[in-house]
């Protein structure tokens, strides 16, 4: 039995030596690699913080000390550490265990955490917290992949700056954070060997080191001409101090050793402070550490002999699908120009730099300065296209109100991972996306079904003289539709007939709106899927085609039910005076979050899946029929298919009980 099987929690790691650390490392690293391999999952960052997390779990007792994660991807050896071992198998799975941090899961998780940059302001809380409740609880924000050059660090940091008390941010700069970090931050990060902390540092090696046999005057040469010659490297202030902050560092994060010692001496200083670690993305693993970036969310894998091979599966993603036809569009337009926060891989914009290094800008995990910086170069003349995941555009919000959509810009928007995303969960479903675009005035938002579709969605967002969000999940894309119209705004796609009732779905969610009209055609309910392409404008005339027959109409949407496409339906509907009783909007639910999970179980858990939309269009049927068995007049030929009694006129003479039993 290895070092990690006898971890029930933190304090059995000070029962372990120093070397026993060490193999414990070893041992956090291969169980890692073996459920990621399985499961998919965030890699290269976890087993770059191995050595760190340990040396932290070592010095403090974060059952009643406080431990925030900025970026919460990097917490497995965290998990692995804190008692879920035995359940790490389930990483990512339904009813597993979170691939973040998770409040429900465990004390030692104080916040479920996947945006960046929150961290140290979140801990400033606490910590005031505490000390106006009377405890004495170390804090310690655990910053890591190059989330420190967020703004809202910076914030914290201001605020952080101002404590009268012990307060430990530990900066794990890998040099990367999704992709290699961005910005002039990074570059001086690079720089920094040296601070007032490591000068106390050499005075107390002076008096110590030259005590020792043999080694310690050498070794005391040694360190004077380092220090001095990167001393020479340096600007004359560190912005850290500047910030109120000690700064320590920057010291090796793989030396566990050395962590716990640097980590004993701070724990306890009455004033914040700052230690730079630096650590490789990837450690332990060389394939992981040569292509950090391929292997920050890996999907399941196969290690043989050193090499490894990634399963993505059949068919061609949305990301895919997007970056080849932006390159289509961008190959006669020399305008567009690409641009997104720390995610050119995830986003597809990777591709894009390869051919067009010169029109790419990778701007960081800043999604709020990526917009503004859009939004310069829409006003300078180009086509920005700014694609960033859903769940992180939120971030940028009022960036798109005050400088795109106020002064009326064409800047495009392409919404990656917009929907339920899977295994991520909760901090990264892409939910809200229509609910805070649609009320900005000049905005128009849509969603492609197919692959055809995308293109020409971006087609019109390259030709729009305002601004356009084109929204798309992280799946693959489906078979085409057929021959494919041109996007018009504010005009649909009727893609199925169909007289028993209506089905208006948005985006993706036309594919299983088909496939639940196909079901319930088995039973004789024939019913009409019109693709809506747009959320905002409207097509009016689709939303009257379908409520003016007084059939039911349903709604179909990846995104909550609140303030979303469902929304604008039946608020177009009520402008134009239509009977919305028989309606109801398919989506997320507004007083829960959806777990992690597979997206397809995700899908089916809210209805989306082509069963609980057919299911929803039975239901309102059955409500069409009058309670006291008084009937209600639908097509004679369906009555029939369902083996129901018909009257002169075509009235079903059937109690909603039979409907029920029916549906």
């Amino acid at each position: 039995m290895g070092y990690l099987e006898k971890i029930e929690g933190p304090t059995d790691l000070r029962r372990l030596s120093m070397d026993q650390l060490e193999e414990l490392a070893e041992e956090i690293r291969r169980r890692i690699v073996e459920v990621v391999s399985r499961n998919g999952g965030h890699l290269s960052s976890n087993l770059g913080v191995t050595e760190l997390t340990i040396a932290l779990h070592r010095t403090f007792d974060f059952s009643r000390s406080r431990l925030l994660w900025d970026v919460g991807h990097q917490c497995y050896p965290h998990k692995l550490l804190t008692g879920r071992n035995r359940r790490f198998d389930t990483l990512r799975q339904a009813g597993g265990v979170s691939g973040f941090p998770s409040n429900t899961e465990s004390e030692y998780d104080l916040f479920d955490v996947g945006h960046a940059g929150t961290a140290i302001a979140t801990a400033v809380g606490l910590a005031r917290g505490d000390q106006m409740l009377g405890r004495d609880a170390p804090v310690v924000a655990l910053v890591g992949d190059a989330s420190i050059v967020n703004g809202v660090a910076f914030e914290g940091l201001n605020q952080a700056g101002t404590l009268k008390r012990q307060f430990l941010v530990v900066l794990n700069d890998n040099t990367w954070g999704i992709s290699p970090t961005q910005g002039a931050i990074s570059e001086h990060l690079a720089k920094f060997r040296s601070s007032r902390q490591y000068d106390n540092l050499k005075r107390k090696a002076r008096e110590l080191l030259p005590k020792l046999p043999l080694v310690g005057k050498p070794m005391f040469d040694t360190l004077d001409m380092l220090k001095e010659g990167i001393k020479a490297t340096l600007a004359p202030h560190q912005i850290f101090e500047q910030l109120g902050f000690q700064y320590v560092g920057p010291i090796d994060g793989h030396d566990i050793a050395h962590l716990v010692e640097m980590l004993d001496i701070l724990k306890d200083v009455q004033h914040p402070v700052l230690l730079h670690v630096h650590t490789d993305k990837g450690h332990g693993c060389d394939w992981a550490m040569a292509d950090p970036g391929k292997f920050h969310s890996p999907k399941p894998f196969k290690v043989e002999a050193g090499k490894v091979t990634i399963h993505n599966g059949p068919g061609k993603s949305w990301t895919s699908a997007f970056v080849e036809n932006l390159l289509r569009l961008a190959e006669g337009n020399d305008r567009v120009f690409a641009l997104t926060a720390a995610m050119p891989g995830g986003t597809g914009l990777d591709k894009f730099a390869e051919r067009f290094p010169e029109r790419v800008l990778d701007c960081g995990i800043a999604e709020s300065c990526t917009v503004d910086i859009a939004a310069g170069l829409a006003r300078a003349g180009m086509r920005p296209v700014v694609a960033i995941y859903s769940t992180f555009l939120q971030r940028g919000f009022d960036q798109i109100f005050q400088e795109v959509a106020l002064q009326g810009l064409p800047v495009l928007f392409c919404v990656d991972r917009a929907g339920l995303v899977g295994g991520d969960g909760a901090v990264h479903h892409g939910f809200l996306d229509i609910a805070y675009l649609r009320g900005l005035p000049g905005m128009v938002l849509a969603a492609p079904a197919d692959e055809l579709e995308l293109y020409e969605a971006l087609k019109l967002g390259l030709s729009l003289p305002m601004p356009m969000t084109i929204r798309y999940p992280r799946a693959n894309v489906p078979d085409p539709l057929g021959d494919c119209p041109p996007f018009v705004p504010g005009v649909s796609r009727k893609v199925r007939s169909g007289d028993d009732a209506t089905i208006l779905a948005y985006g993706t969610m036309t594919m299983p709106a088909l496939d639940a009209a196909e079901l319930l055609s088995v039973d004789g309910v024939e019913v009409a899927v019109v693709n809506a392409r747009f959320a905002k404008p409207i097509d009016r005339d689709m939303v009257a085609g379908a409520f003016a027959g007084g059939g039911p109409v349903v709604t179909v949407e990846d995104h909550s039910i609140c303030g979303g496409f469902g929304s604008a339906v039946l608020e177009s509907a009520q402008e134009q005076g239509l009977d919305t009783s028989l309606s109801l909007r398919l989506g997320l639910p507004t007083d829960r979050f959806i777990a992690h999970g597979a997206r397809s179980g995700q899908l089916a858990e809210v209805n989306l899946d082509a069963a609980g939309i057919a299911s929803a269009v039975m239901r309102l049927l059955e409500r069409s029929i009058d309670t006291t068995g008084a009937g209600h007049t639908v097509r004679p030929a369906l009555a029939r298919d369902l083996g129901l009694p018909v009257e002169a006129g075509g009235v079903l003479a059937v109690s909603h009980r039979r409907l029920s039993e029916l549906s």
